[in-house]
């Protein structure tokens, strides 16, 4: 009966931290389309709400970690949800104050802070769920394949939301122009915050299962999650792995925009979002077969094919090419998008392997993880330099690079051994 019990709690756990994946997704796949409203008014807008976003994890990585050492899951948890909505609050509030109001010698309006501001709470939200979700996960279905597994369905879901997000923004906002503001997405938002309160509700009432958590201050946590080779390695591939997923398609939208494609085509066309797509589908089938697969094997399979994509639409010329979405467009550009097949079990896969075996030491390496996610911010901005100087093909070269340390990483990185 005891057992029976037991085995219902860990269910409710797992679907909570499941339900926690997909609000990841949600609250950073808003900042792209809003950042379509702003570029209206500032011409280098577009992105910076992103980048608030990724901003986050820099600061908040290790402290998230620190959090759950000290507050355990759960209540960390809810602080993450509690963050959340005063993040959607604040954007929110964007849209009611402060665009009369120029500052920072005119650069930008006072309502355009206050998004950005928005933004980054929500950044440390999504940065504080991603340290709690992740190693839950992997815990909660005992580590090796079958933590794989988990973190695999988990991304599923992560994947659908971030798919649906988007799309859901989109009709809201229908055809952007200068008189389009954040009011017109305010459903959205409002959506967001009942979500954010809803989430917080069914946290507060789930009993979570906590780990074991290390002893002592939180530094010696985190020297201690250090101690181990395949964390430390594991962190760098981390860090490759985020530049890798949003420099790929992202990079590939201003290589079509080059050639003459149309941007709506481009982007509101959902050319690039079949990447997004594929992460999804990939994620769905590694949930079926991680029970089975190692997640080795996976991670190993997964970059050799990546590497051999990325090369195709390295050398494969210009001018063959083929119809997507109504578009005439370079084959090459159908290689960058099969790369989402391969992207999408590569965090999942990096994590598993990177704290195998680290016990009390989990919450703590999950910090770590969570402050090189930043590297999804970094890395496609050394990409798009390298794109000034020698053209948008030839920056795929970086992601060659970083992939091809991912392999190495799978074959003999990720092997467990503490220094």
């Amino acid at each position: 009966m005891e057992n029976k019990q037991q085995n219902k709690s860990v269910l409710i756990a797992v679907i909570a931290m499941m339900f926690l994946f997909a609000m990841i997704s949600f609250v950073t796949n808003m900042a792209a389309p809003f950042g379509t409203i702003w570029k209206f008014q500032y011409e280098w807008a577009g992105m910076m709400g992103n980048m608030m976003n990724f901003a986050a994890y820099l600061f908040m990585g290790i402290p998230a970690g620190m959090m759950i050492t000290k507050m355990g899951y759960k209540k960390t948890a809810l602080c993450a949800l509690a963050l959340g909505f005063v993040g959607i609050c604040v954007q929110y509030c964007s849209s009611k104050y402060g665009a009369e109001t120029a500052i920072f010698g005119g650069l930008m309006n006072l309502n355009y802070f206050i998004y950005l501001l928005g933004a980054f709470i929500c950044g440390f939200c999504v940065c504080i769920l991603n340290t709690v979700v992740n190693p839950m996960l992997n815990l909660l279905g005992g580590g090796g394949n079958r933590g794989n597994q988990f973190i695999q369905i988990g991304g599923s879901l992560n994947s659908l939301a971030g798919t649906l997000t988007p799309m859901l923004a989109g009709m809201m906002i229908g055809e952007v122009s200068k008189s389009t503001s954040m009011t017109d997405v305010a459903p959205l938002l409002f959506i967001a915050m009942a979500v954010f309160a809803l989430s917080f509700v069914i946290i507060y009432f789930t009993n979570l299962v906590e780990p074991e958590q290390a002893n002592g201050d939180i530094m010696s946590s985190v020297k201690g999650a250090l101690g181990y080779r395949q964390l430390v390695l594991g962190v760098i591939a981390i860090f490759f792995y985020v530049g890798v997923e949003v420099g790929i398609p992202g990079e590939m939208i201003f290589y079509m925009d080059s050639i003459g494609i149309p941007n709506a085509i481009a982007v509101g066309g959902s050319i690039a979002a079949i990447y997004w797509l594929l992460m999804l589908v990939g994620r769905f089938t590694s949930s079926f077969i991680s029970g089975k697969v190692s997640t080795r094997t996976q991670l190993i399979t997964v970059s050799s094919v990546a590497l051999v994509l990325l090369l195709l639409a390295i050398f494969v010329p210009e001018t063959n090419t083929i119809v997507l979405k109504g578009a005439e467009v370079p084959v090459k550009c159908l290689f960058l998008i099969l790369c989402g097949l391969c992207t999408s079990v590569m965090w999942g896969g990096i994590f598993n392997l990177a704290t195998e075996g680290l016990g009390k030491y989990t919450a703590a390496a999950s910090g770590l993880f969570m402050t090189m996610v930043v590297g999804g911010g970094v890395m496609p901005l050394i990409q798009e330099t390298l794109a000034g100087k020698i053209g948008y093909v030839q920056s795929y070269w970086l992601v060659v690079i970083m992939v091809a340390y991912i392999l190495w990483y799978a074959l003999m990185g990720s092997k467990p051994a503490k220094k």
